[in-house]
């Protein structure tokens, strides 16, 4: 798994390649750890390179969406590939944390 991170003004975008499971997960945590150490309250997720999503990449952004309604911040995701929209639809997920079908909409709503 690959994650990029960039910052466009006041807003965070991680950008996640490969797959997200039980052995990736804890790399993510840790970059988004260190994201929740600053000030942030906006933060999209470009999941154009995501391959895989198991039960503990879906946590991970359970957690990510708590702490961010906590933090009174604005969150989604954006580009996400069929069968991992399929993931989020299924699993509820979908409408936890909106999508947008591209990173412009996505930072669109952020605003």
């Amino acid at each position: 798994m690959e994650i990029a991170v960039t910052n466009e003004t006041d807003i965070a975008i991680f950008a996640i390649k490969g797959r997200l499971d039980a052995v990736t997960v804890p790399e993510l945590e840790q970059q988004l750890n260190q994201w929740f150490e600053g000030t942030g309250k906006k933060l999209i997720f470009d999941l154009e390179g995501l391959d895989y999503i198991s039960s503990a990449g879906l946590r991970t952004f359970l957690s990510t969406a708590k702490k961010m309604k906590v933090r009174d911040g604005k969150l989604c995701m954006t580009r996400l590939r069929d069968n991992v929209k399929d993931v989020f639809t299924i699993s509820g997920f979908i409408a936890l944390i909106p999508a947008f079908d591209t990173l412009g909409a996505a930072q669109d709503s952020m605003r």
